[in-house]
């Protein structure tokens, strides 16, 4: 499924130039922006039913009226764009709409038939679409007299392509014409897309596009009609292919479960794996390695670094997604000998109303070996990390050279600026590279933490700014000393500092005071909103709620803080960012968007969606897991030979057992009591337990 060109806030885009506005100082420097998106069809009402490469986006009513983005997708084609259903020239009134699975909804209709005498509908209408499209629709009578009701389905279709329909620029529906059982369409470059119906119709209008049955229904009796959608083109065949094939398979993600005495953690848990598995998709050119898309309906390209947090964030479920993962980034590397080599590609994604935007690819760079080697402590098959290896060995050594020109890593470019949450990255990469190469036998250890301990002194002199209420990092700085210092959700990367051995976390760039201070930060109302963490604190120039980057809640980084937090012993703070993001996820029926508004959390009121938000998003379901798993403090070595547990003691939601997960590519289980105590209850043989 590509990507559309009209991208949503946030999302990757090209590049282009201009001014940064509105700094307290670093002001009038000329930095690459991206490009500003036109406005996208609104997504946020909206149910759909993934199984990518196919997506269904439904209005609640489970009319597809064509109208914005609805219709039925394979591989970013709409292939089904319109389906109504009329009974006796009626259209049923809608009365619910829900999901029922990741790839399928359900939604429920009523109807009054001709003799009835009082306001009570006799018939009901029950429909169940799949994100393949496929759909069963039955009328059920509680009439007690026979029925027989005429029933039509008006379909069609446009076969745009996804980055159209964002736009806003499709075409008229394509004439149909009788084929089989049901319609076919024909689009000029050859592709085509057919429904089929059972039982047959009575009648089939090419014209209209209009199926008809005359539904004989006994008393208190049913009638169902399904439907089925096949897509083909010269490339695809309708003999072997279809909507929704090339779905990976295999057990890429353990079944993971909750119990306790919050039941809601249970219900996240399983809606997030689901989620989670929705999004996979194969690499084209490689079919064998798996990815997941960044989210629907936007974002269903090639692989990225959200695709990779949301591997590393998924790693208590398997490691086998996080190796695919890597082996399809690594691909991207850039070769030859030139200041780049190594690095791995990305495209721009903007970063707020402050600074120029990011570069996706020196982000996938620097957490490349950050992954690989925490997958390593996982249970990473040696296979594996033999394969990969090379590729971290090549993204360190860009590290190297990049940080040995100017001390910092310069995000998007060689001008800079220097972020502090990029610092971050290469902190932990440098750290975490050293383990990696450590255990492997590489050299290049010690050159890497003194890479490291270098960035964390400089860090700490040239990024921490002083006020009288305690100070705070700046969001980025340029070579020649201007800051923003503008706070935000991103703070909360540096207190994520990956997993080395012995179950120890890393050092961070931060120390004790500083790290207890941007705790402190992270806590306040014009950070905490009470639904999870701002992007950018409310008493910031340019707050927005509905920012991305200036003020909308991004779970991701909700839950790297809720796990920074708990990691740094900074409970209180932790437990009410998860709290709030649970509370969320509970009003999103536990399908948690990539963002929604920062709007002030207050008695009686729920999180405000974002129109353009994707949801499911790979980066929100895997770190909702993250986030919920940070309760137990699972700290695997299985180099080592052991694993432990480092709860939350003060147990925020009671008492909670989890289930399911994989540590040495064995089930592992451990539970928490309400008096914060932890237990390991099921582990591979040969593992040093520890508490």
């Amino acid at each position: 499924m590509a990507p559309s060109p009209v991208p949503a806030p946030g999302h990757p885009t090209g590049q282009s130039f201009g001014h940064a506005s509105g700094h307290t100082s670093g002001a009038g420097i000329a930095f690459p922006r991206a490009a500003r998106p036109a406005e996208l069809p609104a997504v946020h009402g909206a149910l759909l039913c993934v199984a990518l490469p196919a997506l269904a986006v439904c209005a609640e009513h489970g009319q597809l009226t064509g109208e914005g983005a609805e219709g039925v997708y394979d591989a970013g084609r709409r292939l089904l764009s319109r389906c109504v259903l009329r009974v006796a020239g009626q259209e049923p009134v809608p009365l619910q709409g829900r999901m029922e699975a990741s790839d399928r909804a359900a939604f429920l209709g009523a109807l009054r038939v001709p003799g009835d005498a009082g306001p009570d509908p006799a018939l009901t209408v029950e429909r169940t679409r799949s994100a393949d499209g496929a759909e069963r629709i039955t009328l059920r009578s509680a009439a007690a007299r026979p029925l027989r009701l005429p029933v039509e389905v008006a379909l069609g279709t446009d076969l745009a392509d996804l980055g159209t329909v964002a736009s806003g620029r499709t075409g008229p529906e394509l004439a149909a014409t009788v084929h089989g059982t049901g319609l076919r369409w024909t689009g000029g470059d050859g592709r085509s897309v057919a429904v089929t119906a059972d039982p047959p119709p009575t009648d089939s209008l090419a014209a209209a596009g209009v199926l008809r049955w005359e539904a004989e229904l006994a008393p208190r009796g049913t009638f169902t009609i399904r439907l089925r959608l096949r897509g083909e083109s010269a490339a695809r065949p309708a003999a072997s292919t279809g909507v929704g094939s090339g779905r990976p398979g295999g057990h890429l993600l353990a079944e993971v479960r909750a119990e306790g005495d919050d039941p809601r953690p249970g219900e996240l848990l399983r809606t997030s794996v689901e989620d989670l598995r929705s999004l996979l998709q194969r690499d084209p050119a490689h079919p064998a390695d798996v990815y997941l898309a960044a989210g629907v309906p936007w974002r269903c390209g090639p692989v990225t670094s959200e695709a990779l947090w949301a591997a590393r964030m998924a790693l208590p479920l398997g490691t086998r997604l996080a190796a695919t993962t890597l082996r399809a980034l690594g691909r991207t590397q850039l070769s030859g000998g030139g200041a780049e080599a190594g690095r791995l590609q990305g495209a721009l994604r903007d970063a707020g109303p402050h600074l120029p935007p990011r570069c996706t690819g020196i982000e996938a760079t620097l957490a490349f070996p950050a992954v690989l080697a925490e997958a390593r402590r996982w249970g990473l098959p040696a296979t594996d990390l033999e394969e990969l290896l090379p590729v971290a060995e090549r993204c360190l050594d860009w590290l190297r050279r990049t940080t040995g020109r100017g001390g910092f890593v310069p995000d998007p470019g060689p001008a800079g600026p220097w972020r502090a949450e990029t610092q971050a990255h290469a902190h932990r990469a440098a750290l975490l590279g050293a383990d990696l190469l450590d255990g492997c036998g590489r050299p290049g250890g010690d050159a890497l933490r003194d890479l490291a301990r270098t960035l964390r002194e400089r860090f700490r002199r040239e990024f921490w700014l002083d006020d009288p209420a305690g100070g705070r990092p700046a969001v980025a700085r340029t070579s020649d000393g201007r800051t923003w210092p503008h706070l935000g959700g991103w703070a909360a990367h540096l207190l994520d500092t990956g997993l080395l051995g012995g179950g120890r976390y890393a050092p961070g760039l931060l120390d004790r005071t500083e790290t207890e201070q941007v705790a402190r930060l992270l806590g306040t109302p014009a950070l905490d909103s009470g639904w999870g963490l701002r992007s950018l604190g409310t008493k910031e120039p340019g707050h927005n709620p509905f920012g991305h980057r200036a003020g909308a809640v991004r779970v991701h980084e909700t839950a790297v803080a809720v796990t920074g937090l708990a990691a740094a012993g900074h409970e209180k703070e932790a437990a009410s960012l998860l709290r709030g993001l649970l509370d969320a996820a509970e009003a999103f029926t536990h399908r948690l968007p990539e963002m929604y508004a920062g709007e002030q959390r207050t008695a009686g009121g729920r999180p405000v969606p974002h129109p353009a938000a994707c949801r499911p998003a790979a980066v929100a379901a895997a770190g909702a897991i993250q986030a919920l798993l940070a309760l137990v403090g699972v700290r695997p070595d299985v180099p080592g030979r052991s694993v432990s547990v480092h709860p939350v003691a003060s147990a925020p939601l009671g008492a909670i057992s989890l289930s399911g997960l994989v540590v040495a590519g064995e089930p592992f289980a451990a539970r928490v009591s309400r008096l914060g105590l932890g237990m390991v209850e099921e582990a591979a043989e040969g593992l040093q337990l520890g508490v």
